[in-house]
């Protein structure tokens, strides 16, 4: 029965600490100095080949 106890009040607490702390490093992570430039590049993937909107007949003909 001290077993199941233990590993009960493991799962619970220090678990809670160590997924806490992980989430925590990710955050951390993402907003760390020098990651802008970065973070715009990925966001301007789906735009890079980009140069100016489709228009209706060319959507017809694709279609």
């Amino acid at each position: 029965m001290e077993n199941t106890s233990l590993l009960a009040e493991l799962a619970e607490n220090w678990m809670l600490v160590a997924m806490f702390t992980l989430f925590l490093g990710a955050i951390l992570w993402a907003f760390r100095p020098g990651s802008r430039a970065v973070h715009e590049e990925t966001a301007n993937i789906p735009f890079r080949n980009e140069d100016h909107p489709v228009s209706s007949k060319t959507e017809e003909r694709q279609s």
